[in-house]
């Protein structure tokens, strides 16, 4: 569970900030006393949640999608597979073939939603995915066809396992123009997102009162904000759930004076590390990429970021998941620190001398935030020990290490490896990519695993990918809010929570 921060020097200055933050806030509309609209904030800005499909994985986007633009399925909180705008689904054909009868549901202007047109939105979707994720679980999609006005088939090359997985994803949810298909209706209002609860049945605003009006509570009023603001806002009892909290806002909460019994941790699991996305003679080489990984101390990362349950890591991998073996750990893994960093300094010393002893700075791209902050302090005094020098930019600067802070989409090898792969622009493996390339046209399991574990051997061994530890994910939860869990996805579904009136 959350446990008090270390004290910073830094500490009295993000009071300040906060309780800047604090006189700045407009404290007018609803409250999370009482039984109006369930106040949300999601730490993110407004084009998160205006276009949300083009600011995926970021969390406000993902929530907006999930709330008013439903895919076949989805997750509920406990990372459970549920019916969405599918009411069922059978697989077939020794799982090639995936059939999904569509519920009654309606787009925004009124017009039913027919298998014709999931299909070809589905379809879309797929083709663009593929594009970031090749070898994942839908690269054997061959087609999504109609095969009544209520039932569309997926069909496959070759069976798959997480397939349900991928598509209970934000970015597979099906939406026109005007929009998707709830579970809330949204338009703005005084600069918040509304969202209102749809009628299954008829596809308008719910209508559930005795008297023929909608309970105010099952309203949802959404703002993306920044963390500072967010957490005064709760804080101030302005705002039931604050959603989308990392490790770079986790700092703001000792300050801000968060009672620790509101805030919850999600144990999930994925990455949270630095990827190599610079090229030139200095990251090109092996040895200064191992070089870096080697040097950075991550038995400190603990204390800037105090989590219960919270752990580092030197490998990509969380665990064996479907491996056939064991994950490869780092060659250096059973050195010493200073073992380490000794032969750190040994590769950097060796290129300086063949390149006329320039070595250049490396740019490290990271979110704004506290968090980050520390964590620019860490790495920077960590690179200096072995004479790199480090300086930080921002994350749509051109970078040499960038932060990857995601969550895993699904329970494979596949995606850790494709997330860190060519398609994503880091330093990869040439020989990395085309074993993953032979695994999706094995002609059998066990030829598949053998060639994914080829892979992710390679991929360790290339250092394209820096592991900190897994992602750190955190909410602020009223006691009057109910139905609230800790996610292993990450997901908090807003229909899944009820307002207690007592």
């Amino acid at each position: 569970m959350f446990a008090a921060a270390p004290r910073l020097r830094c500490l009295s200055r993000r009071a300040a900030l906060i309780t800047g933050a604090s006189l700045g806030l407009a404290l007018s509309g609803c409250s999370d006393e009482g039984s109006g609209p369930v106040v949300v904030s999601v730490i993110g800005d407004r084009a998160d949640v205006a276009k949300p499909l083009q600011n995926l994985p970021d969390p406000a986007a993902k929530l907006v999608l999930e709330s008013t633009a439903q895919g076949l399925v989805a997750f509920d909180a406990s990372g459970d597979i549920l019916p969405a705008l599918a009411q069922r689904w059978i697989v077939e054909d020794d799982g090639r073939s995936y059939i999904f009868r569509l519920r009654r549901a309606f787009w925004a202007n009124g017009t039913r939603v027919s298998a014709p047109d999931v299909a070809r939105m589905l379809m879309a979707r797929i083709e663009a995915l593929r594009l970031l994720d090749p070898d994942g679980p839908l690269d054997a999609v061959q087609a999504v066809v109609p095969m009544t006005g209520e039932v569309i088939e997926i069909r496959m090359a070759a069976p798959r396992p997480y397939v349900l997985q991928m598509l209970a994803q934000p970015q597979m949810a099906v939406l026109s123009r005007d929009g998707g298909t709830g579970p809330y209706r949204r338009r703005w209002h005084d600069g918040a997102m509304l969202l209102t609860p749809i009628d299954r049945a008829t596809g308008d605003d719910a209508d559930t009162d005795d008297d023929g009006t909608l309970p105010a509570w099952q309203t949802r009023v959404l703002r993306a904000e920044r963390a500072a603001l967010a957490i005064v806002r709760f804080r101030e009892k302005q705002a039931a759930l604050v959603l989308g909290g990392r490790f770079s806002d986790l700092p703001l909460l000792v300050p801000a004076g968060i009672d620790r019994d509101a805030v919850r941790v999600d144990p999930v699991q994925g990455l949270l590390g630095l990827a190599v996305t610079g090229s030139g003679a200095l990251l090109d080489d092996d040895g200064i990429r191992a070089a870096i990984s080697m040097a950075i101390d991550r038995s400190q990362l603990p204390r800037l970021f105090p989590l219960g349950g919270w752990a580092t890591s030197e490998q990509i991998m969380p665990g064996q998941l479907d491996l056939a073996t064991p994950p490869v750990q780092p060659v250096w893994a059973a050195l010493s620190l200073d073992e380490r960093r000794v032969q750190a300094r040994a590769n950097v010393d060796r290129w300086r001398a063949g390149h006329a002893g320039t070595v250049p700075a490396l740019r490290i791209a990271l979110p704004p935030g506290p968090g980050s902050t520390m964590l620019f302090g860490l790495v920077a005094r960590d690179l200096r020990a072995i004479g790199l020098a480090a300086e930080r930019v921002g994350m749509t600067d051109n970078a040499d290490l960038r932060l990857v802070d995601e969550v895993a989409a699904y329970d494979s090898a596949l995606w850790y490896l494709g997330r860190i792969g060519c398609a994503r622009k880091v330093h990869c493996s040439a020989e990395a990519e085309a074993a993953l390339q032979a695994a999706s046209l094995a002609s059998s399991p066990d030829e598949r695993a053998a060639r994914i574990a080829q892979a992710e051997a390679l991929v360790q061994a290339h250092n394209g990918y820096i592991p900190l530890g897994a992602p750190v994910r955190w909410s602020l939860v009223s006691q009057r809010l109910s139905g609230f869990l800790p996610s292993p996805r990450g997901r908090h579904p807003l229909n899944h929570l009820f307002r207690s009136t007592n």
